[in-house]
């Protein structure tokens, strides 16, 4: 390979550096972010799952990775995945008053 070479492979290595900082990083982040929250929901956490229902947590499984969400209708068991981060977060931040 000579000068020309390592020129014509420059774009290349530049674009995969700019994909890697705008979108493999944030998304490694959140991933990590999603993890960490789904092990530090707890008993009597206000929750909403990706599909849109609103409990409490009644219970946690750790050999599953599931949990018992108590409802109006009654306690479901759903994978902690299944909770989203950001409507629970949202869920349990107080209002603030403008």
């Amino acid at each position: 390979m000579g000068e020309g070479g390592i020129s014509s492979l420059l774009p290349f290595v530049l674009m995969f550096v700019v994909v890697y900082f705008f979108m493999i990083a944030p998304q490694m982040k959140r991933a990590k972010k999603e993890k960490k929250f789904a092990a530090e929901l707890k008993r009597g956490d206000r929750v909403i799952t990706k599909s849109g229902l609103h409990g409490k947590i009644a219970d946690l499984n750790d050999k599953d990775n599931s949990c018992i969400i108590e409802t109006m209708a009654g306690k479901l068991k759903f994978d902690r995945s299944a909770i989203s981060m950001e409507m629970s977060t949202k869920l349990n931040t107080p209002a603030t008053v403008k």
